[in-house]
């Protein structure tokens, strides 16, 4: 049990013993730097149905308290806060029972428990993946590790967008202007060789529009009588016929992409358990809307369109079938997420990482699947991130000014290579280690820089700004980490044995530090709670801050005594799991030294 659970039971006690009432619930929080003190109860939210002074109140509590729980050895009270100071025995005890435990804060999903499904990256496959692609990809993937550090079973998931207009510029633009080229004889990657085939549509279009409207027609009319968008168009009904010469070579630009796409997510570092193709489930839902109909859940109008009415939940109506009787992307995403409980029937709630501008669509898509009778409905949860700003503005990719992912990826570690150099951190490492110590230092500085900051919020990133070893960076934490594997090279102390509470005092510095690594557990909680991975990086910051003050003032390895250097050393390597813990939980890779 943990210490919040016992001293909210004795509370509860204390308050029924001295005047014979009972509460709900006992409100706790840190305890203000300036008081003695390891945790704090509020006394005010008490007084709903405890009548009388909150200093008295408190004084009755901690003096019943340090009574009955042996936990507690003194306490004072300021105003309505009753601070109590926590028996040293409790801590290291407490360290005694977690120190062997290399998932410390980690539960394991029960045999038969609900899964969840994460779905983050779901691109398009006429171009490369961005800077706004590892946003999403890095937020989906860490939210979908902590959910499965919190006790529950997890699948990561995708949807590629492999169908549309937009494929079929790619593939017209190549068919027209490629003269055959291949990944293989360009060496380029096959997605952005595709992705060029994208902008050079885009390239020719604007100068057909231009032909068109010195003609004389109007921008819109230019727009849409333009050759190039016209044959794209047909090529669209083409694909959708079936049309063999098309499909195949729908087929052979989408393999050189995935090619290219999977080359990412190694680099990327993440993964997927199930893949969904649009190509598949732009058709999926049709099925539900007839049902939906015949419920009332969905209603026709004259022209034969079916639409929802959502007026009574605070939205309008929204169409779900065209009256041609084609689907739009609601139809296929209600059919999708049932598809994809047929096939995982564990699944009992799924997150979708989508950007922010798609809210309201998941708004609507989540409340017409609870109407139409699914009880998982009450478990979809929207996922939704703010933009990826640049210091030099918008991106976008039909102009070809997007920030593409792998030279990022590539700029990161180069530019962790030159800070490195100029810091002269890495006397004695061969070639080839400082290379992969670079792209580990660039990765974890890129992730560490997005992942800190709450989901919903827009960033500005700045590549030379995250690799800063100094502050809340990723390479901070890094070297932090890697100074302690240093000490614990030097020690060379048995972190198995057994400490006698007995004989350690604990030094102030020792006491916030096991203090911290105490919270590890509820903070993986409120993080999958909150799908925020930013609660894990601030807190591993948090946890650093803490080691590097108890570093500067308790000498480890000169410690008075052999007991005293032995349980400093093993407080040390738990602090360092915990951060090889918390960073797993974001993606991000610790180095052994640095």
């Amino acid at each position: 049990m943990s210490l919040q659970n016992t001293l909210s039971n004795h509370v509860k006690q204390a308050v029924m013993s001295i005047y014979n009432v009972a509460i709900d619930t006992v409100e706790f929080q840190a305890t203000r730097k300036e008081f003695a003190g390891d945790i704090t109860i509020v006394v005010f939210p008490m007084l709903r149905v405890v009548k009388g002074n909150p200093m008295q109140i408190g004084e009755g509590i901690g003096a019943y308290l340090v009574d009955k729980v042996e936990e507690v050895k003194a306490f004072n009270v300021v105003k309505g806060f009753l601070n109590i100071e926590i028996d040293d025995h409790y801590y290291v005890n407490y360290f005694n029972t977690i120190k062997t435990n290399n998932d410390y804060g980690f539960i394991k999903p029960e045999e038969n428990s609900k899964a969840v499904m994460v779905e983050y990256s779901s691109p398009n496959t006429n171009k490369p993946l961005h800077l706004g692609h590892i946003r999403n990809n890095l937020l989906g993937y860490s939210v979908a590790e902590i959910i499965k550090a919190s006790g529950q079973k997890v699948y990561k998931t995708q949807i590629i967008n492999d169908r549309g207009i937009h494929i079929c510029k790619s593939m017209l633009a190549w068919k027209r202007f490629g003269n055959n080229e291949t990944p293989e004889s360009t060496g380029l990657k096959g997605d952005k060789l595709v992705g060029n085939y994208y902008v050079k549509f885009d390239q020719e279009y604007k100068k057909e529009i231009a032909h068109l409207m010195a003609k004389g027609q109007t921008e819109d009319e230019a727009k849409k009588n333009a050759p190039i968008i016209v044959e794209a168009q047909n090529m669209l009904r083409l694909w959708e016929s079936g049309d063999t010469e098309v499909v195949a070579l729908w087929e052979k630009m989408n393999a050189w992409v995935y090619e290219g796409f999977d080359i990412t997510y190694k680099n990327l570092g993440v993964d997927f358990d199930a893949l969904y193709y649009e190509s598949q489930t732009y058709l999926l839902g049709k099925e539900f809307v007839v049902e939906g109909l015949k419920t009332g859940v969905f209603f026709k109008k004259d022209d034969g369109s079916v639409w929802c009415d959502l007026t009574d939940e605070g939205l309008d109506e929204k169409i779900v079938l065209r009256s041609d009787g084609t689907a739009v992307y609601m139809t296929q995403d209600i059919g999708t997420a049932i598809q994809r409980v047929k096939d995982y029937p564990d699944v009992g709630g799924m997150v979708y990482t989508v950007g922010n501008e798609q809210e309201y669509h998941f708004q609507v898509l989540f409340l017409i699947i609870k109407k139409l009778g699914f009880d998982w409905a009450k478990n979809l949860y929207h996922l939704s991130y703010g933009m990826v700003d640049l210091p030099s503005g918008k991106m976008k990719s039909r102009e070809g000014t997007v920030v593409d992912a792998d030279d990022l990826i590539v700029e990161m570690a180069d530019t962790a290579g030159d800070i490195s150099q100029e810091l002269g951190k890495l006397e004695g490492y061969s070639e080839a280690e400082k290379q992969e110590l670079y792209k580990i230092i660039g990765l974890g500085a890129l992730k560490y820089y997005i992942l800190k900051v709450d989901p919903k919020k827009r960033i500005l990133f700045d590549p030379k700004e995250s690799i800063d070893f100094q502050g809340n960076t990723g390479p901070f934490i890094q070297y932090t980490y890697a100074r302690i594997q240093s000490i614990l090279r030097k020690a060379n102390v048995d972190n198995t044995i057994k400490l006698d509470a007995s004989d350690i005092s604990l030094h102030e510095k020792e006491k916030e530090l096991i203090k911290q690594i105490l919270n590890f557990p509820e903070v993986i909680q409120n993080a999958a709670n909150h799908h925020s991975p930013a609660l894990v990086a601030n807190y591993t910051y948090d946890l650093v801050k803490e080691f590097n003050s108890f570093y500067q003032n308790v000498s480890i390895l000169g410690a008075d005594t052999e007991n005293e250097k032995r349980f400093r050393v093993q407080l040390s390597q738990v602090v360092a799991n915990t951060i090889k813990n918390a960073f797993g939980l974001l993606g991000i890779q610790v180095p052994e030294r640095m």
